[in-house]
C-alpha cells in the first residue's frame, strides 16, 4: 500500500484501558495530537483493579479527575492479617486523612467506573481521538521513519493503514506490540491460581473497612469492600479446583460466609466468578525505536500490594511529558531511553515487594509460618516497621540523564516532590499545574523569575514553616527542579544555578498536530547549556 501522502499521527496509543487513556490524556494536555485504538467498542464491563494509592490518585487529579474520582471511590482503612478462624493476627490501621500527596493513601474503586471517567475526560480534549472496535493487526518500522500501523474495523471488516511518529503499546498482558518488537516476558518465579469473586448487595456486612488477608497455606484469601454495595473476595485455588466449581451461590457461599454471616443468599448478587493466575513478570525491553511498551504489556505484578494498575499509570506519567518534549524539539530523542531506565527498576522493585508480601501472607515453609505465628501479631507494636508497611511512598528513580542523583550522597533527586502546602492554602500541584517547576526556599531575582516563566516553567516558593519548606530542609536542599511528572530532576543549595538550568528548558508554544509526509525528520536536540543536556 502506498502511504506516501498519508498524514503522520504524532502518537498512536494501542489499548483504551486505564494506562492507554491516561497516556493519551496527558499527551493531549501537553498539546500532542494522539489517536487511541481499542478492539472493544465500549468499556469492558467486568471489575478488575480495585485499589490505587495516593501517588496514583495524584496522577488522576493531574488529568482533571480529582473530584470525579473522589465521588466513585472510598478510602481504605488499612490491612488486617487474620488466621483461618478469623481471629486477628495484626491490624495495621491507616486513616482516611490525606497523605504526603494530598489524598488518602489507599483508595478502593470499581475499574469500569474509573474507565468511564477516563473516557469522558479524554473526550474533552479535541486533540485526542478514541476509536473503538478497531483491532491493530500489525506494526512495521522502516529504519528511523514513522511506524506503519495496520488496523481492521471489527464491525465492517475493513482494513486501513495509518502512520504514527510513535506508538505506545498499552495492549495488556497478551500484547501484540510486545510480540512485534520481539520483547519477552522474564519470569520472576511467582505463579498462583486464584478465584476472584465480586458481589453486590444492599446489605451492610458490617466488617472492618480495610483489607482482610487470611494467612493460610491451605486457603489463603483476601476480602475488601470496594464500594457502597460492592465487595471483592479472592481465594487461592487448589490444584484440582477451577472457577466453575464455584459459580453456583450454594457452592460459593461456604467461602464467603465468614464475612456475609446471616445475610440471605438472595440478597447476594454475584457479579463475577473468575479464575486469575497471579504472575510476576517483566519485559526484557520496553522500547524498539519508536514503539514503547506500557502497563501490563511491560510488567505483571501480583496483587498483594495493590500496585498492578498503578504501575501502568506511572508509566504513562513518566513517558508522556518526555515524548511531548521530543516531538516539539525540546529534548533529543535518545533521552526517551530514560523511560525504561527509570521505570523498569521501579516496576521490578514493586514486583519484588508484592512477591515478598504474598509469600509471607500465603506461603508455606518455615519462614512464612514463623512470620505468621510470631512476627505478625507484634507488627503493630513496632512503630518503625508499622510506619514502613503503611507508608505509600515507592522507591526513588535511579540515576539517569534526567535524574541527577550523586552516586555517594543522599539527595532528593529521583523522589517525587510531595504535593504539600507551599504556603497556608495552596499545594504544589495547584501551583505547578503539570509544568517544570523550581521549588525554592529563597525567591529568585525578578530577572531569574522572568526567564523561568518566559520558558513556560513556574517558580514555587516554599514559605518558612510550610510542609514544602520542611521537605527541602530534610533533603538538605534550598531548591529543586521538579519535572512535569513531579519527579525531582535535580536538587541542591545553589539556587541561582538551579534557576539558570531551569530557565534553559524550552517548553511548548504550539500544539503538536498531524504532520504531512514527507518531510519527517528527527527532533532537534537541546542547546548544550540546557538542564537536560547537563544532567
Amino acid at each position: 500500500m502506498n502511504t506516501r501522502n498519508t498524514p503522520v499521527v504524532p502518537v498512536v496509543v494501542i489499548g483504551a484501558g486505564p494506562t492507554g487513556l491516561t497516556a493519551a490524556t496527558l499527551l493531549a494536555r501537553h498539546g500532542v495530537e494522539c489517536l487511541v485504538l481499542d478492539r472493544w467498542e465500549s468499556i469492558y464491563p467486568q471489575p478488575r483493579a480495585v485499589h490505587l494509592d495516593d501517588e496514583v490518585y495524584r496522577i488522576l487529579a493531574g488529568l482533571g479527575l480529582r473530584d470525579e474520582f473522589a465521588a466513585i471511590s472510598r478510602p481504605c482503612h488499612g490491612l488486617r492479617l487474620v488466621r483461618p478462624d478469623m481471629t486477628i493476627l495484626a491490624e495495621l490501621a491507616r486513616g482516611a486523612d490525606r497523605g504526603r500527596h494530598g489524598y488518602a493513601e489507599a483508595n478502593m474503586f470499581d475499574q469500569p467506573e474509573l474507565e468511564a471517567l477516563l473516557r469522558a475526560n479524554l473526550a474533552r480534549h479535541p486533540s485526542a481521538t478514541l476509536r473503538g472496535g478497531t483491532e491493530v493487526t500489525g506494526l512495521t518500522q522502516d529504519g528511523d521513519g514513522p511506524v506503519r500501523v495496520d488496523v481492521t474495523d471489527r464491525v465492517r471488516g475493513e482494513s486501513e493503514t495509518l502512520l504514527a511518529a510513535y506508538v505506545l503499546g498499552c495492549d495488556g498482558a497478551n500484547s501484540l506490540t510486545r510480540t512485534v518488537i520481539d520483547a519477552h516476558m522474564l519470569d520472576l518465579r511467582f505463579d498462583q491460581r486464584w478465584l476472584v469473586v465480586d458481589v453486590d448487595t444492599a446489605c451492610d456486612l458490617a466488617e472492618w473497612e480495610g483489607v482482610h488477608q487470611v494467612c493460610d497455606t491451605r486457603r489463603a484469601a483476601t476480602y475488601m469492600r470496594v464500594g457502597h454495595t460492592r465487595y471483592r473476595w479472592e481465594f487461592r485455588l487448589a490444584p484440582t479446583e477451577t472457577a466453575d466449581d464455584y459459580r453456583d451461590i450454594t457452592r460459593l457461599h461456604p467461602l464467603i460466609a465468614p464475612w456475609t454471616k446471616s445475610t440471605p443468599l438472595d440478597q447476594l448478587h454475584v457479579l463475577r466468578v473468575a479464575e486469575y493466575t497471579f504472575r510476576a513478570q517483566l519485559a526484557d525491553r520496553w522500547r524498539d525505536r519508536r514503539i514503547f511498551l506500557l502497563g501490563d504489556a511491560a510488567h505483571l505484578t501480583p496483587p498483594f500490594v495493590g500496585q498492578g494498575m498503578g504501575a501502568g499509570l506511572r508509566d504513562a506519567a513518566n513517558l508522556s511529558w518526555k515524548l511531548a518534549a521530543v516531538l516539539r524539539g525540546a529534548l533529543p530523542e535518545h533521552l526517551l531511553d530514560t523511560y525504561e531506565a527509570e521505570r523498569k527498576p521501579h516496576a521490578h522493585a514493586m514486583i519484588r515487594l508484592a512477591k515478598l508480601i504474598g509469600t509471607v501472607m500465603t506461603g508455606g515453609g518455615g519462614v512464612g509460618g514463623l512470620v505468621r505465628r510470631i512476627v505478625a501479631p507484634r507488627l503493630h507494636h513496632v512503630p518503625r516497621i508499622k510506619q514502613h508497611i503503611l507508608d505509600s511512598r515507592t522507591p526513588p528513580l535511579r540515576r539517569t540523564a534526567l535524574v541527577a542523583r550523586p552516586r555517594l550522597r543522599r539527595t532528593l533527586a529521583g523522589q517525587l516532590c510531595p504535593n504539600a502546602f507551599a504556603d497556608g492554602t495552596r499545594r504544589f500541584d495547584d501551583l505547578a499545574a503539570g509544568r517544570f517547576a523550581l521549588v525554592t526556599t529563597t525567591a529568585p531575582t525578578p530577572g531569574e523569575k522572568s526567564e523561568i516563566e518566559r520558558c513556560g516553567a513556574v517558580v514555587v516558593t516554599a514559605e518558612p514553616g510550610s510542609a514544602l519548606h520542611r521537605w527541602l530542609q530534610r533533603g538538605r536542599a534550598r531548591a529543586a527542579i521538579v519535572r512535569p511528572d513531579a519527579t525531582v530532576q535535580r536538587a541542591g543549595r545553589d539556587v541561582p544555578a538551579l534557576a539558570a538550568g531551569l530557565a534553559s528548558i524550552r517548553l511548548p508554544d504550539r500544539p503538536i498536530r498531524s504532520i504531512p509526509r514527507p518531510p519527517f525528520a528527527p527532533p532537534a536536540p537541546l542547546a548544550p547549556g540546557s538542564t537536560e543536556a547537563q544532567a
